[in-house]
């Protein structure tokens, strides 16, 4: 019977758009906006707007349709590597990992080949985030 009420409200729930994407906005929280910036500007290259948004200190990742995400300040953003996991999209997980690690972030689970999707990475960030490196082929 619970399968049965799983299905109806999937099949009532509404859906995005097949061509939008999933992922609407993410945000990783921080103890150190500063330090969080510095390490994820170093490891991914990209640089950083910075806002204050509803009272919280936020380092905003921008995209080519303006910002996707923010690393984030404030009494409700605690860091940790419980809980989901937000995987970047990169060009070369070896490159990003060797400057995660000079950054000060540390390897969690090392590149592994994940057949025809390519390869994953996961790594601690400079606040204590667990996130992960995913390498298409």
């Amino acid at each position: 019977m619970k399968w049965l009420i799983a299905a109806a409200l999937l099949a009532a729930a509404p859906v995005a758009a097949a061509d939008a994407p999933m992922i609407a906005w993410f945000e990783i929280p921080v103890t150190d906006l500063a330090r969080a910036a510095r390490f994820y500007e170093a490891v991914l290259g990209k640089p950083f707007t910075r806002e204050t948004v509803d009272g919280y200190a936020m380092a905003m990742f921008v995209g080519p349709d303006g910002p996707e995400g923010a690393l984030v300040k404030g009494d409700v953003y605690v860091p940790g590597k419980a809980g989901p996991i937000l995987y970047f999209r990169v060009a070369s997980v070896d490159d990003v990992l060797a400057r995660a690690v000079a950054a000060g972030g540390r390897v969690l689970y090392p590149k592994k080949d994940i057949g025809p999707s390519g390869w994953v990475a996961e790594l601690e960030d400079s606040e204590g985030n667990r996130i992960a490196l995913s390498q298409p082929r």
